[in-house]
C-alpha cells in the first residue's frame, strides 16, 4: 500500500486546494524558524528582473511544500527520540531544502546589481 501511493503520488499533481490545506495544517513550530521559508528583501526583489522573480516565486512555492512536508514528517515521529531511519530521513530532506536554497540565491545573483550580489552567497 506504501509503494502503490508513493508511486501515484511520483507521477499526479495533488489539487492546489489539497496542497493549500496540508500547507496551512503543516505550518513550521515557533521554536525552529530554521524551517520557515526565507523571502527576498524588498530591494532585492525591486532588482532583479521579472523572469527572476517568477522563477523565485516558483522555487518558494516549492520550498514551502518541502517545509510543510518536514513539518509532517517531524510531528509524525513525536517525541524526541527518532530511529536511524528516521534521522537519516530528516537530515536528506533538510539537505534538499539547503541544496534549493543555494540554488535559489546562485539563479537571483546574476541579475543582481553588485551592490546586492553579496547578499545572495550560495552558502548563506
Amino acid at each position: 500500500r506504501l509503494a502503490a501511493s508513493i508511486n501515484y503520488l511520483t507521477t499526479h499533481q495533488l489539487q492546489e486546494q489539497v496542497l493549500t490545506e496540508a500547507t496551512n495544517k503543516y505550518k513550521a513550530p515557533g521554536n525552529c524558524v530554521s524551517l520557515n521559508v526565507p523571502t527576498v528583501n524588498i530591494p532585492i526583489r525591486g532588482n532583479i528582473s521579472p523572469g527572476i522573480r517568477a522563477q523565485e516565486l516558483k522555487i518558494q512555492k516549492i520550498l514551502k511544500l518541502l517545509t510543510s512536508g518536514i513539518t509532517a514528517f517531524a510531528r509524525s515521529i513525536g517525541g524526541t527520540d527518532m530511529t536511524e531511519e528516521q534521522q537519516d530521513a530528516l537530515a536528506l530532506l533538510r539537505n534538499t531544502q539547503y541544496e534549493i536554497n543555494c540554488f535559489r540565491k546562485s539563479s537571483i545573483r546574476p541579475s543582481l546589481n553588485p551592490k546586492f550580489a553579496g547578499s545572495c552567497k550560495a552558502s548563506a
